[in-house]
C-alpha cells in the first residue's frame, strides 16, 4: 500500500503512467502498476534493537495516574463479561432451535 501511495504522489505529480489504463484515477493506475510489478521497491527490515522500548517509554497512564495492573484487570474483566454475553447468547439460540424442533415434532404427532 505505502508503494501504491508513492508512486500515486509520483504520478499526482506529473510522472506518466507506466501502463495504459481504463482509470482516470491516478490511485487506482498507481495500485495496477504496483499489482503488475511495474514498480521496483525494497522491502527493508528494521534492525531488532529499533524495535526494543527504551527505558524513557512509559505506559500513557501513569502520566494520567492509571496503574497497570488497574487496567489489567478491568480487561480481563471485560473479556470475562464478553465470554459470558457470549455463552448467554450461545445458549438462547440454542434452546430457540430445541424448542422450534421439540414444537414441530409435537404438532405433528397432534396431527
Amino acid at each position: 500500500m505505502i508503494v501504491a501511495a508513492k508512486r500515486a504522489k509520483q504520478l499526482l505529480k506529473g510522472s506518466k503512467p507506466k501502463l495504459e489504463s481504463k482509470s482516470k484515477n491516478l490511485i487506482r493506475v498507481a495500485q495496477e502498476e504496483v499489482l503488475q510489478g511495474l514498480v521496483e521497491y525494497e522491502i527493508i527490515e528494521s534492525p531488532p534493537e529499533e524495535l526494543l522500548v527504551s527505558e524513557g517509554d512509559m505506559f500513557i497512564g501513569e502520566e494520567l495516574g492509571i496503574d497497570v495492573e488497574d487496567v489489567k484487570e478491568k480487561v480481563e474483566e471485560a473479556e470475562a463479561k464478553k465470554e459470558k454475553s457470549l455463552k448467554n447468547s450461545l445458549q438462547d439460540t440454542i434452546k430457540k432451535k430445541v424448542s422450534k424442533k421439540v414444537s414441530k415434532k409435537v404438532s405433528k404427532k397432534i396431527e
